[in-house]
C-alpha cells in the first residue's frame, strides 16, 4: 500500500499517538512511504524549526537514503488542488506521480479534498481504521 504522509503527521510521530502508529507501519513494511524532494525538504525544515535533535534528523535522512520501504518521485507535475494552501499541492503531486493509494494528513485543507483521482485523503485515525492489526 503506497502512502504519502503529510509533514504534520510525520513530525507528530516523534511524539507518539496515531501518527507514530502510521510510521511504525512503514518501518514494519506494511506500507510503502511515498516521497518527493519537496516533501523531504519540508520534513527537514519543520524538524529543524522545532529544534528536534540533529541526530534524529540525520537518522531519518539516512533511512530515506537507504530506500527502506519507500519510493521516491524523481519528477512531479504541478497540480492545483488545495487552493487554501497551494504549498500542500506537493502531496498530491507526489501521490499522482507514484500512484499512491492514500494521503494521510491532519491538515483540514488537505483532508477536505477526500479523494483525488482515486487517491483517498484521510486523517491518521481514518487510515488506521483500515489496518486491522494497527
Amino acid at each position: 500500500m503506497r502512502v504519502v504522509v503529510d509533514t504534520n503527521v510525520f513530525v507528530s510521530s516523534f511524539f507518539g499517538g496515531n501518527p507514530k502508529k502510521i510510521i511504525d507501519l512503514w518501518k514494519s513494511g506494511e506500507i510503502t512511504l511515498c516521497l518527493s524532494k519537496d516533501i523531504v525538504d519540508e520534513y527537514v525544515e519543520v524538524m529543524e524549526r522545532l529544534r528536534l535533535p540533529k541526530k534524529l534528523t540525520s537518522e531519518v535522512l539516512t533511512l530515506f537514503a537507504s530506500g527502506f520501504n519507500l519510493i521516491f518521485a524523481g519528477k512531479t507535475h504541478p497540480l492545483d488542488i488545495v487552493s487554501a494552501d497551494p504549498d500542500d499541492n506537493k502531496l498530491f503531486e507526489c501521490a499522482v506521480a507514484l500512484k499512491a493509494q492514500f494521503i494521510v494528513s491532519g491538515d483540514k485543507a488537505v483532508i477536505e479534498v477526500r479523494d483525488y483521482m482515486g487517491i483517498k485523503v484521510e486523517t491518521p485515525l481514518q487510515f488506521l481504521a483500515r489496518i486491522p492489526e494497527a
